[in-house]
């Protein structure tokens, strides 16, 4: 059963991400960006790991709420500014999340267990961590690769993408890597996996 205060903060999740001035066609509709990354957040989470608990269901949803927000033009350029960048949007993520969980009735202990979860701390020794990690790799392998694939093969940089799989590989779990390779993807793709991990 799906708690009434659990509905209250994912739908207004969804709300805030539903503004989201950046747009996909899915079937011919435009859905907003993060709202539509946020449904397949949960759908992935309900697939592989049906058993989790609501502040691991939470920080799945708002992995990327109002992201639009902080733009990556407001950083320096380079890895050192494009990683102050994510961490500054792991902390923005979480506090706007804490407070929408305030506002709906869960205690301020709970809001901070599921901030430290979207800040990404403790990635490999706490559980709901390192499966936030799993869900948004997989769903990155779902429904992100592709595109993202595509940019760097018309560059002739097949070596980044094949850097950027193994590093993801590398924030994965075990289950996470049966789960990935139990993926059906298109060959391309299924290609520029093997030739990640063969290495």
């Amino acid at each position: 059963m799906t708690s009434s205060r659990l509905t209250a903060v994912l739908c207004a999740i969804d709300k805030i991400n539903s503004e989201d001035p950046n747009q996909t066609l899915v079937n011919g509709h435009p859905q907003a960006n993060e709202l539509l990354y946020g449904q397949y957040m949960t759908s992935c989470l309900e697939q592989y790991f049906p058993q989790s608990n609501e502040l691991l269901q939470i920080a799945v949803r708002a992995q990327h709420i109002k992201r639009w927000d902080l733009k990556r033009t407001e950083f320096d350029e380079g890895k050192a500014g494009y990683y102050q960048w994510r961490i500054s949007q792991g902390k923005f993520h979480a506090e706007l999340t804490k407070s929408l969980m305030i506002e709906n009735d869960y205690s301020e202990h709970e809001a901070e267990l599921t901030a430290c979860i979207l800040r990404k701390e403790q990635l490999k020794t706490n559980a709901n961590t390192q499966t936030l990690e799993d869900v948004a790799c997989l769903v990155f392998l779902q429904y992100y690769f592709d595109a993202f694939a595509a940019k760097y093969t018309e560059a002739d940089n097949e070596a980044k993408i094949i850097r950027i799989v193994k590093k993801t590989w590398g924030k994965m779990s075990v289950r996470g890597h049966e789960i990935a390779l139990s993926l059906t993807l298109p060959n391309h793709l299924a290609t520029l996996v093997g030739k990640a991990l063969a290495d």
